[in-house]
């Protein structure tokens, strides 16, 4: 068994690992047990009783987080000229199309999302093998595929995400930074939680929510009570 540090050592003294805690709770402690210098990323990890192999039991979407994600996001826009400068008012850190597309190709993806129109799809499309590891292929369904370049973008800057189930059945997503206050960590949470419930696949039998935990940047996860999401 790996020998514990003395910061994670710290943390699990300050809360039991055994017991499931409301979100507001879970938002406090994590708060409390976040030893980085830096403002650490607050993440969700959830566990659904899904089987991602089935399309029918494929949980993706996205949600716009309350009070934002902390983060400064870095968006580059994809298009032909007639979009670029709707795209550069908006805030889009990058704007252009055939220089960008040769970029990616010769490895650059320096950005944390992409937006495209369909009209340039077919361009995007090539640059799968590199994007798509990379979770930052443009999907109609994430809203990052769309003529409405301009709210796309100041979606993603205000604090909207995209989740997909991973191979093992679980959500991640982050919901702010650990300078934000419990409060709006734990609305932000909420909202992603909530969605989730909306999105339950009909196919999807048994316990859908199976585990929530919620933890910062190198600290242990503080399970939260998930038995009333089931409800």
């Amino acid at each position: 068994m790996a020998k514990l540090t003395r910061n994670r050592k710290a943390a699990f003294e300050k809360f039991d690992v055994d017991q499931a805690y409301s979100l507001d709770d879970a938002a406090g402690i994590v708060k409390e047990i976040s030893s980085t210098k830096f403002d650490s990323s607050v993440d969700l990890a959830v566990s659904l009783g899904v089987d991602p192999r089935k399309a029918n039991q494929m949980v993706r979407g996205t949600v716009s987080l309350p009070h934002g994600s902390g983060k400064n996001v870095r968006v580059l826009v994809l298009c032909n000229p007639d979009k670029e400068a709707e795209a550069k008012e908006a805030g889009a850190d990058h704007v252009g199309l055939d220089e960008y597309v040769e970029k990616i190709k010769g490895g650059w993806t320096d950005v944390d999302v992409i937006i495209t129109t369909p009209q340039v799809m077919g361009k995007v499309g090539a640059l799968g093998r590199v994007l798509g590891p990379r979770g930052l292929m443009p999907n109609p369904k994430s809203g990052t595929v769309t003529m409405e370049v301009g709210k796309a973008v100041q979606d993603v800057k205000a604090g909207k995400i995209d989740f997909k189930v991973d191979k093992y059945g679980i959500i991640h997503a982050s919901v702010g930074k650990v300078s934000f206050s419990q409060e709006k960590l734990k609305e932000n949470a909420n909202e992603v939680i909530q969605t989730l419930i909306r999105l339950r696949p009909s196919s999807a039998k048994g316990t859908y929510i199976k585990s929530v935990f919620l933890s910062s940047t190198m600290s242990p996860g503080v399970r939260i009570e998930s038995k009333a999401l089931n409800s």
